[in-house]
């Protein structure tokens, strides 16, 4: 068994994370000592690594809840959360890729053909195409729909921020490197 503070540790979240994942019903931990003090075994161990990989794909806790109260089949999960991750490494590789390119332009006050200037922000329909397996299989199995407004709203915001970011990180090296 191990304390609210041994988990928080090795899983890099607060003591506070924790304490609302109970207090929601989302990790309940499996034994309270009569002190009140939280103990977590192995399962509640397992069920943190899925909030947390869910979480890194940009799931809301309240599905996070929904798929993981149902029958998970825990090796098919990890086996598509990997191919989700590995799919966004891949998009951010993109990314750091067009920021080198919009240094590299900047730098030697060459105009960058727009096709560079946009390479890694086909994300939403590279991500809605990636999404779509899990989706249906969510669907399927949990009634959990990664297509919805929700969703969308919330691929194009993060297009957004990279946009930005992109934008902001090519200035700051640039007036640094001047």
């Amino acid at each position: 068994m191990y304390t609210v503070q041994e988990v928080a540790n090795n899983a890099h979240i607060t003591v506070k994370t924790l304490h609302h994942y109970h207090k929601i019903g989302l990790l309940i931990p499996e034994q309270t000592t009569e002190a009140g003090y939280r103990l977590y075994g192995r399962k509640d161990l397992e069920r943190l690594q899925q909030i947390l990989f869910y979480k890194e794909l940009d799931f809301p806790l309240k599905e996070i809840k929904q798929l993981l109260d149902g029958k998970v089949d825990w090796e098919k999960t990890l086996m598509s959360q990997k191919q989700l991750l590995l799919q966004k490494i891949t998009r951010f590789n993109r990314l750091v890729e067009t920021i080198n390119v919009s240094i590299d332009s900047a730098e030697k006050g060459v105009e960058l053909e727009m096709e560079k200037m946009f390479k890694g922000f086909e994300t939403e329909q590279e991500w809605e195409q990636a999404l779509q397996e899990q989706n249906e299989y969510l669907k399927n199995e949990y009634d959990v729909d990664l297509s919805d407004e929700f969703h969308r709203n919330m691929l194009e915001q993060q297009q957004i921020g990279y946009a930005y970011y992109l934008n902001k990180a090519a200035v700051c090296y640039l007036s640094n490197h001047q």
